[in-house]
């Protein structure tokens, strides 16, 4: 089975149940943000978490090692997305990357925020102007290494 035919199996069975990742959140007791990470192929579960995972969503053997095999991260396709919601997040990193490299490295110095010692976080923030999307990023620290 391919990954991308994993994650639609996943997603069927997901949907097929009618649970939310925020109900999968509850049940597996990891972050929905990591566990739909896990459902694209970006994540690895442990075997434990496979199982548990193929219990709530009636797995077959083979998603359930497909789940435990370690993914090639990455791999947007197109590079630059298209689809609405995933373009904003590249917008944002056009407009304001450099700003946000600069402020990082003026608090921290030179380095770079861990994408893998890092978590994601993301809430629905009500707002009478109309409800708002809060995204919180959360990395260790690495500086560059001089040598």
């Amino acid at each position: 089975m391919s990954l991308s035919s994993i994650s639609a199996a996943l997603l069927a069975a997901k949907r097929a149940k009618g649970l939310s990742f925020a109900d999968l959140e509850a049940a597996l007791g990891r972050d929905e943000v990591w566990i739909a990470s896990l459902f694209y192929g970006q994540a690895t579960a442990s075997p434990e978490e496979a199982e548990h995972l193929a219990g709530l969503l009636g797995l077959d053997a083979e998603l359930v090692e497909g789940l435990q095999r370690y993914p090639t991260k990455g791999g947007l396709d197109p590079v630059i997305p298209t689809d609405p919601l995933l373009y904003r997040f590249y917008e944002i990193l056009q407009v304001y990357g450099m700003a946000l490299k600069d402020v990082i490295q003026e608090k921290f110095g030179d380095g770079i925020m861990s994408a893998i010692d890092f978590s994601l976080d993301v809430e629905k923030v009500s707002d009478p102007a109309g409800d708002r999307v809060q995204v919180t990023m959360c990395g260790k620290f690495l500086p560059y290494k001089k040598w």
